[in-house]
């Protein structure tokens, strides 16, 4: 038998305002982007920030959630990587990427009493968090 993992951990900032829906079938799906940057030295020395956008989807989130997922906001997501296919109006294969998300984390502190507040994806049955200090993070 082998063995795989599928396993993303992020901490980034909201591009924009979550955008929550409920599905046919009565599931709330939050869907949000989150920007990642990664400094490296490029070749002629000076240090370059490359900017990753990671488009997001969560399912069943508490209204907690649906209020601090606001632009600029600093989460810590955690969850795995889905791949879909599609066929554009030209008939040609496209792709698109996404995080499921198992676990969110908000990092701002404003003000927010965020102790009671959690919420559970019900198709996996995970605890996504409402929040936690920095030494929780697994990094």
């Amino acid at each position: 038998m082998a063995f795989s993992l599928n396993k993303v951990m992020l901490i980034g900032q909201l591009g924009r305002d979550s955008e929550t829906r409920v599905s046919p079938s009565n599931v709330s799906v939050t869907n949000f982007s989150i920007a990642t940057e990664n400094s490296y030295k490029g070749k002629d020395g000076n240090w370059v920030n490359e900017t990753t956008w990671h488009n997001i989807v969560s399912f069943n989130l508490s209204d907690y959630f649906k209020e601090v997922l606001k632009k600029g906001a600093k989460v810590y997501v955690e969850g795995r990587i889905q791949t879909d296919s599609y066929t554009d109006k030209e008939g040609n294969k496209k792709y698109s990427t996404k995080i499921v998300s198992d676990r969110i984390i908000p990092l701002d502190r404003r003000g927010n009493d965020t102790s009671s507040s959690s919420s559970s994806n019900s198709s996996e049955g995970e605890s996504i968090m409402p929040d936690a200090d920095a030494e929780d993070l697994p990094f």
